[in-house]
């Protein structure tokens, strides 16, 4: 007699229709949760990157203060662009190795990537540009900006960090 009142093995389609609402609505509610991760982590990486080229410009400026190194005069001691901070800059007589040849002072190995725009093509401006300016002088590099038109998550431009 008691086989006959038991109930088969395994799940009803009712179940697996109220399992699969419960999972689609969990996973709709942390859709927004990872875009707002992932933008969060593109923001410290645009952060740290802007930081990096910042200093490398500072570097070369205090070098060229200090007459460590050639520049041209219409530069005012800034770099004439990203590049040169990649390529490096010979230093002057007293900074000589071993050999005798003139020490090679880089700032940058690469020009970082900016995770915005996907590219290592930032926003530039030089000591005699407006600092809204929407185009860049072409004297020297005196700051970088990404070229993102987007918000962050704070509200300001990511233009203005």
């Amino acid at each position: 007699m008691r086989e006959i009142f038991r109930r088969p093995k395994g799940f009803t389609l009712t179940e697996m229709l109220v399992a699969a609402a419960i999972l689609a609505i969990l996973a709709a509610a942390a859709l927004p949760l990872s875009k707002i991760a992932i933008q969060r982590e593109n923001e410290i990486e645009l952060r740290r990157n802007l930081r990096l080229i910042r200093e490398a410009i500072d570097s070369y400026k205090k070098l060229a203060d200090e007459k460590k190194i050639e520049f041209e005069a219409d530069t005012e001691g800034y770099p004439s662009n990203l590049e040169l901070l990649v390529k490096g800059v010979k230093l002057k007589s007293e900074g000589k190795d071993k050999k005798g040849e003139e020490k090679l002072m880089k700032f940058l190995r690469r020009i970082p990537r900016d995770p915005m725009t996907k590219s290592a093509d930032w926003g530039l401006l030089s000591t005699q540009d407006a600092p809204d300016a929407a185009a860049w002088g072409e004297q020297n590099v005196f700051d970088v900006y990404t070229k993102s038109r987007r918000k962050a998550l704070d509200g300001t431009k990511y233009r203005d960090w």
